[in-house]
């Protein structure tokens, strides 16, 4: 005979998780907010430009966003990604990062 389910422990573990998930994504927001730079706008401007997001229905100007998004993303992804592959000394003589290659577009 199989042993019975306990539903509830099963149910705190999914609670639980769901709970751990949530704090994960409000702490991968604040990083975002930090990422971009948005830390130093004023709280009701940041919110403001949050909320007009949400109701925009162009999608040309919403797909225009997306694009800035995934290159905003993908040139922190190269920028961590040359930091751990390179060695301390890597940086120019100013002390700036490389620039990027000519091939690459900017956002």
């Amino acid at each position: 005979m199989r042993k019975p389910r306990d539903f509830d422990s099963e149910m705190k573990a999914l609670n639980d998780r769901a709970k751990l998930l949530k704090e994960r994504k409000l702490a991968q927001l604040g990083e975002l907010v930090i990422a971009t730079g948005a830390d130093a706008l004023p709280i009701d401007l940041l919110a403001g430009v949050l909320l007009a997001a949400t109701e925009v229905k162009d999608a040309g100007i919403v797909e225009g966003w997306r694009k800035r998004g995934t290159a905003f993303f993908q040139r922190t992804a190269r920028k961590s990604a040359g930091r751990n592959d390179r060695g301390a000394g890597s940086k120019q003589a100013d002390g700036s990062d490389a620039k990027p290659a000519a091939g690459e577009a900017r956002a």
